[in-house]
């Protein structure tokens, strides 16, 4: 009875410290809850690299003046786990705008940064301060944010400021090229603005030269249409240049102005981001660049050479052009001639159309072009980039090998220019010969 009794009790207890079972329920599902991690605010300190003016992307042979190493702070947040990271903005909605349309508000963003008082030291503007005009697509409002040039030049620098309408915005630079910089602008909720124009002081050894307005390829910007665009505009100045040429008395092979059209792009293409990058991607952006500034694309790019300009010729072509084809009027200053866009094209289609004819008299070169050996194409642009007296003397020794003797940036430079003529569909120029007796070229 008692070993019965304490059986009994050692069963109740035990009963007692088991938890009732019950049967599982399908339609509930269970549920692990996820740490929450508490938004930190730190910092982290980004080197400065050095970055040059903005220029031809290595298309010269130098490139321009570099800048000294600097540091800036970088907000950033602490995120799940401790990891640092940085809220990505969310895509622009600035697709629904057209080119013109951009160009537009480009042109009203302008008027208001011309405008506003200026940032002064005694009667000149500052030269240590970049103004950026961003657009809030949804508002339709222009957000202006002043920065210091340091910080603008600063590839990945990240800064966040209460701009001219009190709200606060971060700017993200992208990529650092004097006023070819292309940057990102958000506000707080991750909404991307559409950078429209920055207002940016030129100067020189400390001097105020010029204000420039420009607008870069921001990846808010970019759209197939915007690149169409450009390509429209290059195609037009090209057109227009050489009818200028034709009713001065000159005449450009329909085949060079083909070639110049595509040298106008090539000639603006980073080497290193053509072999890391997307290209179709990298040719897009610098057509983009074309319909966003057109008259004043690269208007202030400027190797260490001293080649200038949409189409990068140098002071010595230039004078060279201008004594062999006086009748043509080119205009006598160097820098003023380069900045307009028809000038400039019409100085190198002058200058690759004697470049030909020299070269096309010379043997080495007709047998280079009746074996298959080169064609008229890559001498003109290789030429063109490079030392084209030599290019006889490459044939001579190399035969069919003779783009190995060439210079290593020449050689990508024809490797640019034929990925360009592979991926980019170009609609040719030809000659019309018109009552007259006299040929016009025409797209």
């Amino acid at each position: 009875m008692k070993r019965s009794c304490f059986v009994l009790s050692v069963l109740l207890i035990a009963a007692a410290r088991t938890p009732a079972q019950t049967p599982p329920n399908p339609d509930v599902r269970p549920r692990i809850a996820a740490p929450v991690a508490t938004p930190t605010p730190t910092t982290i300190v980004k080197p400065r690299p050095n970055v040059p003016a903005e220029q031809p992307n290595d298309s010269g042979p130098a490139r321009g003046a570099q800048l000294g190493t600097r540091t800036e702070v970088v907000p950033k947040v602490a995120g799940p786990a401790g990891i640092a990271r940085r809220p990505e903005p969310l895509p622009a909605a600035s697709l629904l705008m057209s080119p013109a349309v951009i160009l537009t508000r480009i042109s009203e963003a302008e008027r208001l940064l011309k405008s506003r008082p200026q940032l002064a030291s005694l009667t000149v503007p500052q030269i240590d301060f970049v103004t950026l005009a961003a657009l809030d697509h949804l508002s339709g409002r222009v957000h202006l944010i002043t920065l210091a040039k340091d910080t603008f030049l600063t590839k990945g620098a990240e800064v966040t400021m209460t701009s001219s309408l009190g709200t606060l915005l971060s700017v993200r630079v992208v990529r650092a090229n004097g006023v070819n910089t292309a940057v990102a602008v958000f506000d707080a909720q991750g909404r991307s603005l559409v950078p429209l124009v920055v207002q940016y002081p030129i100067e020189k050894g400390g001097v105020f030269r010029e204000m420039a307005y420009y607008t870069s390829a921001h990846p808010a910007l970019l759209s197939p249409d915007l690149s169409r665009a450009g390509r429209a505009y290059i195609h037009r100045m090209m057109n227009l240049a050489a009818q200028r040429l034709r009713e001065k008395g000159t005449f450009i092979s329909p085949q060079i102005v083909d070639v110049a059209e595509r040298l106008c792009l090539v000639e603006h293409v980073d080497h290193d981001r053509f072999r890391l990058e997307n290209r179709i991607a990298l040719f897009d952006e610098i057509y983009s660049l074309y319909a966003l500034n057109e008259p004043n694309t690269y208007r202030y790019s400027v190797s260490f050479a001293g080649a200038g300009g949409m189409v990068q010729m140098i002071p010595w072509a230039y004078n060279l052009v201008r004594q062999r084809h006086p009748a043509v009027g080119l205009t006598p200053d160097f820098v003023v001639g380069m900045r307009n866009h028809v000038n400039a094209l019409q100085a190198m289609l002058l200058y690759m159309q004697d470049t030909w004819n020299d070269l096309a008299a010379n043997e080495d070169v007709q047998y280079a072009l009746s074996a298959r050996l080169a064609t008229q194409t890559e001498l003109l642009a290789a030429g063109y980039n490079s030392n084209a007296a030599r290019l006889p003397l490459y044939i001579r020794r190399g035969g069919a090998a003779w783009r190995t003797l060439i210079p290593r940036e020449t050689q990508i430079y024809l490797q640019i220019y034929k990925t360009l003529d592979a991926i980019v569909p170009q609609k040719p120029h030809v000659a019309l010969t018109v009552p007259d007796g006299r040929q016009k070229p025409r797209a």
